[in-house]
């Protein structure tokens, strides 16, 4: 993994590769890589690092081609380096690839002797095993067919081969892969999301699990599984270039923690409807989400998403009285959970492709659950996948670290916590009316929250020199204080943890010393008092004390603490999105004032499509 682009046309490709491999930064990635058929011979250049070190290769001497492929890296097999950057190369073949293959080791120790391996990565084999049955004399089309069925594991490929002028191969096995139409049909693309060929079409093909397919610049062919050949829908995506640009903000993530009042508001008039007078009941959503019908949630993420669906847990069984487990993703399925028909399951996930949350999905359809996905991307697996898609509509997320999208998923539950308690008689109409209302307020009261900017600015000043730093939270904001801590390690580096409050005398407060920062949570409601205790433990042991609060905590609390950040006062419904912003800003500011890639913290990768 992690970007792949590819055009097949009839006019020069390389810069608008690099142009789609720019779009790509976002994920996140650690060498990048280029390979073009001019006048059918295989042209190849790599780096490690960034993009314009690729740049630097590529102007060494000319290079271009009407077909080429390219790919911006995550490392999974093999450090980032030059020889483990893609496009891979052996013989005729050249491959880019997004995925893990898992037999690799079986399949390269069955090559040995026979094939010269120049990489530590899993993909080179995949190249080898394409150019071995070409040395048999099978067609492109026959010897890619016969590779794959070689191949086990998750896989996005797109493949050029010399002196095969006209055309790129492509597959997808649990990796996303999207064709892209071209102007009058005289060019077409690869790109693994939309986001990669944002700047060439608006036309896109999404590969179904198992397809593989040839583009040329005058079409493409798509064969399912068992090579028959298949039609695949054409989906216009909505919105334009503009949407990745980052405008007047010095990073997309700042640009996107000020996008949330709109993000927001777009969530709110979907789940709310344009007179906003109360949540939609659950068979408004879909025939399927009917609330009354399930005992039980299932929440399923990862990282974010997974403590976005950990508030939701408090507003499910809070306001709706229904039972609600939450997991990570990558362990649900391995502890063989033990699951009731009447359960309705739910996958959160930005991008629709993340693996484990994925992998759960299926599972819980092979258990006979009724499945929902809850996503950004209505074209992803997950939304296709699912019994039931519900949308974030947060828009393009670009920054690594999730912001708006963590917003958007909030909203959305809270939505739906409403909508469940409706159905289910939980709450009296004037009381899920009333919450309603508060929930139609989040937009404002985060504008009001983003006018903090210059002071946390100045705040996080002081947390940037620090090394460890610790979040505290009770009730619903105990996830958000995993999601502060979270932010803070993605983007700064400084190692971070939440815990719930009580939990202090339980061993953590053994790690507070003279000036350890300690983030307090605390909006004043019925818990006010208990973490306001909390904070006392940590502040007697001489930590640096930053509260979190609104206007009537501040005032209770203004003698408690080192610094003092006062948030909007909102319900305690909604006070987790508004803490949020905060906590944000200030993982943000300590970045910027560290020095850090903000966009593109170094390891990660923005969708992760690999177990």
């Amino acid at each position: 993994m992690c970007g792949i682009i590819g055009i097949a046309g009839r006019s020069q490709v390389t810069d608008r590769l690099i142009d789609g491999l720019k779009r790509l930064e976002y994920r996140g990635y650690d060498s990048s890589g280029i390979a073009v058929l001019t006048d059918g011979a295989l042209d190849r250049r790599r780096a490690k690092g960034k993009i314009k070190q690729l740049e630097a290769r590529i102007s060494e001497s000319h290079m271009d081609g009407q077909i080429g492929i390219a790919h911006t890296r995550w490392a999974t097999h093999g450090v980032p380096n030059k020889a483990n950057a893609h496009p891979h190369r052996s013989g005729r073949v050249a491959v880019v690839h997004n995925g893990i293959i898992e037999n690799y080791l079986e399949l390269r120790e069955s090559l040995a002797g026979q094939r010269e391996f120049t990489s530590d990565t899993d993909t080179e084999v995949v190249a080898h095993l394409v150019d071995i049955e070409l040395a048999k004399g099978l067609s492109p089309r026959d010897a890619f067919a016969a590779s794959l069925k070689q191949l086990k594991g998750a896989y996005a490929f797109g493949l050029i081969i010399d002196d095969n002028p006209d055309e790129i191969y492509c597959a997808r096995a649990g990796s996303p892969l999207a064709l892209g139409i071209g102007p009058h049909k005289k060019e077409h693309y690869l790109g693994s999301d939309a986001m990669a060929m944002a700047q060439l079409t608006n036309q896109l093909i999404y590969l179904e699990e198992g397809d593989w397919a040839i583009l040329r610049p005058e079409g493409y062919e798509i064969f399912d599984e068992t090579d028959t050949p298949v039609t695949r829908e054409i989906t216009v995506i909505e919105g334009g270039p503009a949407l990745a640009e980052k405008g007047k903000y010095a990073h997309f993530m700042l640009k996107e923690i000020y996008e949330q009042p709109e993000t927001v508001t777009r969530t709110l008039t979907h789940y709310l409807g344009d007179k906003r007078e109360r949540p939609v009941k659950g068979t408004d959503l879909a025939p399927a989400m009917d609330f009354t019908k399930f005992d039980r949630i299932i929440l399923i993420a990862c990282g974010t998403a997974y403590y976005a669906g950990a508030v939701a847990k408090y507003w499910f069984e809070q306001v709706a009285g229904l039972a609600v487990d939450i997991d990570v993703a990558s362990e649900f399925r391995y502890r063989r959970p033990v699951l009731s028909e009447n359960a309705l399951f739910i996958a959160i996930s930005q991008s629709g492709e993340t693996a484990d949350t994925l992998a759960a999905l299926r599972y819980c359809q092979e258990e006979g659950l009724t499945t929902a996905a809850l996503v950004n991307v209505m074209t992803s697996t997950m939304a296709r996948e699912a019994d039931i898609a519900m949308p974030i509509h947060a828009g393009p997320e670009i920054g690594v670290a999730s912001t708006k999208a963590f917003t958007a998923q909030l909203t959305a539950l809270a939505a739906l916590s409403l909508s469940a308690a409706q159905s289910r008689g939980t709450l009296e109409d004037a009381e899920i009316l009333r919450l309603t209302s508060e929930l139609i307020s989040v937009p404002r009261l985060i504008s009001e929250a983003l006018e903090l900017d210059a002071e946390i600015e100045t705040q996080a000043k002081t947390l940037a020199p620090a090394r460890s730093a610790f979040y505290l939270g009770r009730g619903a904001q105990v996830p958000i204080a995993f999601e502060g801590a979270l932010k803070l390690k993605e983007i700064s580096y400084i190692h971070a943890e939440g815990y719930a409050a009580g939990e202090l005398k339980h061993g953590p407060i053994a790690l507070i010393e003279d000036g350890t920062p300690v983030i307090v949570l605390a909006p004043m409601d019925e818990l006010y008092e208990k973490t306001v205790s909390n904070l006392q433990e940590v502040a007697s042991r001489g930590a640096r004390v930053t509260l979190i609060t609104d206007s009537a905590g501040a005032a209770a609390g203004a003698s408690m603490a080192d610094d003092m950040i006062t948030v909007p006062t909102s319900d305690p419904f909604t006070a987790p999105l508004i803490t949020t912003i905060a906590l944000q800003l200030l993982a943000y500011h300590t970045a910027v004032a560290l020095g850090t890639d903000v966009d593109q913290p170094r390891n990660l990768a923005k969708s992760v499509t690999v177990e």
